[in-house]
């Protein structure tokens, strides 16, 4: 991977649905905990195969991949063993990952490591989770903007699975057909394209999976950097921007993401019936050219890549926007692995061991089609043409201001990158014809001031 690239990374922003209630391991929100104090050891102190190697533990995993719990995470289980033969891990699938590890959080017994939920709020973290390093620390081993979203206090509490970048996968078979040689570069040349696609082949030119729900939020993770080619974006132009929803003129921002997602379903270039999409069975229909694309992380490339007998036809592309004639893609961490800081500490120790392996030795980045957070790997074959495109990570937050964002979040209901609100409503109203863009987008601006100025904002 060309490192000074990403280094420019903006990561897509993770905000959270709602603030979950404290669980054990600290007295106060900021507070470090008994838990957390006793835990001496962390990432960047490990060395993999020398240290810990005869510690006992037995480790329960939560995890959103339920389809590869019995296979490549068995895999991964025998592999670590070889180093820690007497650390061993049970993986648990659960299918509705979001909702039910927010509740299962509350407990504090809910197991030694989990995929970290968005809907835990940063100054909460420790109450949670123990503490995985510091940033500096562990910034000489990982690029450095991939640890912002669970750090606070420059203290990280998670550490990404793998970075994805956010665009669109494609058949690029179904494109050519339809007479699309170059990729689109702004929302009325994508526009185009579908239009020709419905035209001249028999494919779904846009497959929205509005039925699955959380496919929904990927729309979300477009409108920041690779939408504005600004890292900044996030904190002042919608955190503290006016009216960041409005149309900015230029085909660029919040809004020309949605009305390409509206355009779509208005113009009928997506499927007939929005309510009966089918998350499984879009895989193997964009394997096999039924579906020309849809709006997904490059984490879903290898699984549609695997879904038929036509992976060399599956390609990703940039979100169609230029910014002054040049294209950003967003990019940011995947799921991170948190340890329960009530876990014992050789628990605690034994998850850092397999953690840091997962990260590290186990290739599962490069197998799922991600991006390795370790500095100097690799792009994975699948995203090398995305090389020369400018990938971009959203600045940190200032200090004291880690929760701004998801406070005015949670207060104006619109659910960024939690819920799937915002891009849904557009699917339902373009419809039923009930609502301009112009009409929604007034009504979103209203809510995120009203949230800014209850969170202190000042015009």
């Amino acid at each position: 991977m060309n490192n000074k690239i990403f280094k420019r990374m903006l990561c897509a922003s993770l905000a959270a649905a709602m603030m979950v209630p404290m669980a054990a391991c600290g007295s106060e929100p900021e507070g470090s905990g008994d838990k957390e104090e006793a835990m001496d050891v962390t990432l960047d102190q490990i060395k993999l195969g020398e240290d810990y190697t005869d510690i006992k533990a037995d480790l329960k995993f939560l995890t959103h991949k339920t389809d590869v719990v019995d296979t490549t995470f068995a895999n991964y289980i025998t592999e670590f063993q070889k180093l820690y033969p007497n650390i061993n891990i049970e993986y648990e699938g659960i299918t509705s990952y979001a909702d039910d590890i927010t509740t299962r959080l509350t407990t504090g017994d809910w197991g030694d490591i989990c995929m970290v939920p968005t809907s835990v709020d940063k100054k909460e973290l420790s109450n949670y989770f123990t503490k995985l390093g510091d940033k500096a620390e562990l910034a000489k081993s990982y690029e450095e903007n991939m640890l912002n979203n669970f750090m606070y206090q420059d203290v990280v509490y998670g550490i990404p699975s793998m970075a994805n970048v956010q665009g669109i996968i494609y058949n690029k078979k179904v494109f050519e057909e339809a007479g699309v040689t170059e990729l689109p570069k702004t929302p009325d040349e994508f526009l185009t394209a579908l239009a020709a696609i419905k035209e001249k082949t028999d494919a779904i030119p846009l497959y929205t999976n509005f039925a699955a729900g959380w496919t929904m939020t990927a729309w979300d993770a477009y409108i920041d950097g690779g939408a504005t080619g600004d890292p900044d974006f996030v904190n002042t132009g919608i955190t503290k921007g006016q009216n960041p929803f409005s149309d900015r003129g230029d085909g660029t921002g919040p809004y020309a993401v949605y009305n390409v997602l509206y355009e779509a379903v208005k113009r009928g270039l997506t499927e007939d019936d929005p309510t009966t999409t089918d998350w499984e069975g879009s895989k193997g229909k964009l394997n096999n050219g039924e579906i020309a694309c849809m709006a997904l992380g490059s984490w879903s490339v290898v699984q549609i890549q695997q879904a038929g007998d036509n992976a060399a036809d599956i390609g990703y592309m940039t979100f169609p926007i230029s910014v002054d004639g040049k294209q950003y893609i967003s990019a940011g961490p995947d799921y991170c692995y948190g340890i329960n800081c009530n876990s014992s500490r050789d628990e605690q120790i034994a998850a850092m061991c397999y953690i840091k392996w997962l990260v590290e030795e186990s290739g599962f980045a490069q197998g799922e089609g991600g991006l390795s957070i370790v500095i100097g790997d690799e792009y994975p074959d699948a995203l090398k043409t995305l090389d020369g495109v400018e990938l971009v990570i959203n600045n940190p937050s200032a200090a004291g201001e880690e929760n701004l964002f998801n406070d005015i979040n949670n207060d104006s209901e619109l659910g960024l990158n939690v819920s799937g609100a915002v891009p849904k409503e557009i699917v339902e109203e373009a419809v039923a014809g009930t609502k301009t863009m112009e009409e929604m987008t007034a009504e979103w601006n209203e809510k995120w001031t009203a949230a800014q100025e209850s969170n202190g904002v000042e015009r």
